[in-house]
């Protein structure tokens, strides 16, 4: 199970917000936060606050909808920013000019997974799999019969001196 929290138009470079978000991927949760606790950039609050909306997310959904969830065993599996709109705005330049510059906005999200939780459907499909593949002795998946299309070739071009 998944569990997902998103955090749009925070006023952030997605460059920025991504250098916080790939500290935390693949990590277990409490260790993420104690990442971004010690973070010294500006966005790692704000990631902070997003990553504990996640695991209340998770917490909801195990209290009140009755799901099984072990808190302690969740990851965060995907963390990624995206561009959000850009503010266009204009800084004076010497001799009476303007240069236009982009304020970037991002949109946040993470999503949370349990560690155990995936190992243990994909095991229960692959021991189904080989039960039902050894009697049947099919043809592995891997190698597919190569069909050959011919292309045609262009036909010649009559000349004047062929004619």
């Amino acid at each position: 199970m998944e569990f997902r929290a998103e955090a749009r138009y925070m006023r952030v470079s997605p460059q920025k917000a991504r250098l916080v978000l790939n500290l935390i991927k693949g990590r277990r949760v409490e260790e993420a936060r104690n990442t971004l606790a010690f973070t010294k950039k500006r966005v790692a609050a704000t990631v902070g606050k997003l990553l504990q909306s996640a695991i209340d997310n998770a917490n909801f959904l195990s209290t009140e909808k009755g799901l099984d969830v072990d808190l302690d065993n969740l990851y965060v599996k995907h963390a990624v920013a995206n561009d959000g709109p850009r503010m266009k705005r204009i800084r004076p330049a010497p001799m009476g000019r303007a240069f236009r510059y982009q304020r970037r906005i991002s949109h946040l999200e993470i999503v949370l997974a349990e560690k155990g939780a995936e190992n243990r459907q994909e095991m229960a499909t692959v021991v189904g799999e080989e039960e039902g593949a050894a009697p049947a002795k099919s043809k592995p998946a891997g190698k597919k019969k190569a069909v050959s299309a011919k292309k045609k070739s262009p036909g010649k071009k009559k000349t004047a001196a062929s004619r």
